[in-house]
């Protein structure tokens, strides 16, 4: 039989060039075989791989079905978690019929389904009953006569009657747990602030004259017109000096016992954040965040460990150097200890209370740390005579650490720091120091004839507020006495201003300025409304006090809680630091009032009295009772010698300028941090 040949004439479109070079026909057997899925080309595994997903419809199947039920809790949960309602109405179209009123049950509702950026936000604002003219929503809560009512947001709607959608009320578990996990970290932060505002406000209505009027913060005007922000600047460390050196690349932990807008916590936070501008590493620990610091500790980055217990002693573990800012950080050191056989070594104590209540709370601590550190030389000496007392005998001598003047302050009182540049000079600031004087005064309503007195603590019984309170009313009938009595001679008059008061030559002498004597007017601002240690009863006795002086009550100012306080030291004349009992521990504001050139009014006890100095840089009075009737005269010196009260100024800020800057102190922590650290 005759083999049969392919002809050689062969279609160009049915050519394909086998791996050999020879042309094989598209259909023949050979091309087949080469393109069979049995035998596939080396290296083709992607495409098998394909092929098998194909040929798997199963697997097809359920890969669509998750991604359809993944794409529908998406859209349900954008729409349960929009930011407001455009986002859901632009999502699912969805409008809901306008009202303007609400009941009480509705209105819970409706409160619940808001989105939870919003409900974060909330703040509540104190009205009081008798300047409210609309008669008041119905579903406002009442507490002593005052109403505490969520704001309204502009540009809102409150709806009544409106249909429930059964899918905005219905919640998946997952939105849930995201939204507990949220509001948690979030709460925390600001349930502190908002709360003590709102205990303190409901006592001192904005609007209600016959316990004062509350004015300020005055932030937004301070950075008008300084038109500088030290929110705006971070990191003024002295790259070049000892105490950068010592914490660079080093892990610090630093314990807060509470967050209150008070020395302690300031204190501390300020060094956290040089700290943390000298190349360390910084964490804080939190015993109480109650308070108005949380947002503060934040935006300077200062990283907060979660919780006070098991992560904060692992964190500690891990320091080199542990750093407690209170004698209320014993029960943690005692716990940490428990924690860390080994961590006494690594603990420095930074103690700024001075009575005996703290003395005991921390005594069986004393002798387990490092070292101890204390504010003053009075509170040293006072501490070392208890330890005695108690045969405490210490690891190492206490070192003495006072505080100072940050550099946002001295920058805008005008002393030369870190801060300056050429376009905001010391010649500058003052100049704009003078405009920011001027514009919160008028703020406050004050004028040139009048003398603004301030002191800013928390309003409790150690700090006095009442007998200034008292002072100051002696003050007003003194001086109302003096007008009645226009038979009354500058002797007379010196026998009694000067009869409880020790000053440097004679009445005589000090009262020739009565030909200045200007008609001015005493005005007194307190501060601070919100703060954590404030005490309520104290303060509900300071406004029936002024309830009772209807005169004194119209020169009485009230001024919230703070950190801006530059702007208060501007527009102020004089400072007034009554604090009782075994007085301050250092007094951090004493400082900062000197700094703006304000002559300070303190009384004869704890570190007062190394900072005051008597008829230099201001006047002191006796604490109690005793001291309220001089303290009424010092006022009224102040009130009618100004050039004398700009002298003492003058010279209690050429005082600090010499010892209580940020680079004294350092220099002086550099040397605390050498004795505790195990330096190479």
């Amino acid at each position: 039989m005759e083999e049969r040949r392919p002809s050689s004439l062969r279609p160009s479109g049915g050519i394909k060039q086998t791996l050999s070079g020879k042309s094989t026909p598209r259909g023949s057997p050979s091309f087949r075989r080469l393109h069979s899925s049995r035998t596939p080309r080396r290296g083709d595994g992607r495409g098998e791989r394909f092929q098998w997903f194909r040929s798997n419809r199963l697997l097809f199947w359920l890969l669509l079905i998750t991604l359809w039920a993944y794409l529908g809790f998406y859209v349900q949960s954008k729409w349960a978690h929009a930011d407001n309602n455009d986002g859901q109405n632009d999502l699912i179209g969805y409008r809901s019929k306008p009202s303007t009123t609400t009941t009480g049950s509705n209105a819970d509702t409706d409160q619940n389904l808001q989105p939870p950026a919003l409900v974060k936000n909330e703040k509540f604002v104190v009205v009081s009953d008798q300047n409210s003219t609309d008669g008041g929503s119905k579903n406002e809560t009442k507490v002593n006569g005052v109403s505490l009512a969520p704001p309204k947001p502009s540009g809102t709607v409150v709806h009544k009657n409106s249909p429930r959608n059964p899918r905005k009320v219905k919640k998946t578990a997952l939105s849930r747990r995201l939204r507990s996990k949220k509001s948690k970290k979030e709460k925390t932060a600001d349930e502190g602030e908002s709360s003590n505002l709102v205990e303190q406000e409901e006592e001192i209505p904005k609007r209600n004259t016959s316990y004062g009027l509350l004015v300020g913060p005055f932030g937004t005007t301070e950075d008008k017109i300084l038109e500088w922000s030290a929110e705006k600047r971070s990191g003024t460390c002295n790259r070049k000096g000892e105490f950068a050196r010592i914490v660079w690349s080093r892990k610090f932990v630093l314990v807060f016992h509470e967050l209150s807008m008070t020395g302690a916590p300031l204190s501390m936070m300020e060094l956290a954040s040089e700290l943390l501008s000298c190349g360390a590493t910084v964490s804080a620990v939190v015993l109480s965040r109650r308070g108005g610091l949380m947002g503060e500790l934040n935006r300077r980055r200062i990283k907060v460990v979660e919780d006070k217990t098991v992560l904060s002693y692992k964190t500690a573990m891990k320091a080199d150097l542990v750093i407690a800012g209170s004698a209320v950080c014993s029960d943690w050191i005692e716990k940490y200890l428990e924690h860390n056989k080994a961590g006494s070594n690594q603990i420095a104590w930074w103690i700024m209370e001075n009575r005996k209540e703290y003395f005991d709370r921390a005594k069986p601590m004393l002798n387990r740390v490092k070292l101890l550190i204390y504010l003053s030389e009075t509170q040293s000496k006072q501490w070392s005579a208890w330890c005695e007392e108690e045969g405490i005998k210490l690891n190492s001598p206490p070192a003495l650490m006072p505080l100072s003047v940050n550099d946002e302050l001295a920058f805008v009182a005008g002393i030369p720091c870190s801060l300056n540049t050429p376009s905001f000079s010391v010649e500058a600031m003052l100049e704009r120091r003078r405009a920011l004087r001027d514009a919160v005064r008028k703020e406050m309503g004050l004028t040139d004839k009048d003398m603004l007195v301030i002191s800013l603590s928390s309003i409790n019984p150690g700090k006095g507020q009442l007998f200034l309170l008292e002072s100051a009313r002696l003050t007003i009938d003194e001086e109302n006495g003096l007008v009645r009595e226009g038979n009354v001679s500058d002797n007379q008059h010196s026998r009694v201003l000067f009869q409880n008061v020790h000053l440097r030559g004679s009445p005589d002498e000090h009262l020739s300025g009565n030909q200045e004597k200007k008609e001015l007017t005493l005005k007194v601002l307190i501060g601070s409304v919100g703060s954590k240690s404030n005490k309520v009863p104290y303060v509900k006795g300071l406004l029936r006090f002024l309830s009772q002086h209807p005169l004194l009550s119209k020169l009485v100012l009230w001024t919230p809680s703070t950190t801006r306080v530059a702007s208060l030291y501007s527009a102020a004349d004089a400072y007034v630091i009554n604090a009782q009992g075994v007085g301050e521990t250092f007094g951090r504001v004493t400082i900062e009032a000197m700094a703006f050139g304000l002559p300070v009014l303190g009384t004869e006890a704890g570190g007062t009295l190394e900072i005051v100095e008597h008829n230099i840089t201001g006047l002191l009075h006796p604490v109690g009772r005793p001291g309220t009737k001089v303290l009424a005269n010092n006022l009224l010196y102040l009130l009618n010698n100004p050039s004398e009260r700009e002298k003492m100024g003058m010279r209690g800020k050429s005082k600090v300028e010499r010892m209580y800057l940020k680079t004294q102190m350092y220099e002086k922590f550099a040397f605390v941090l050498f004795k505790c650290m195990r330096l190479k």
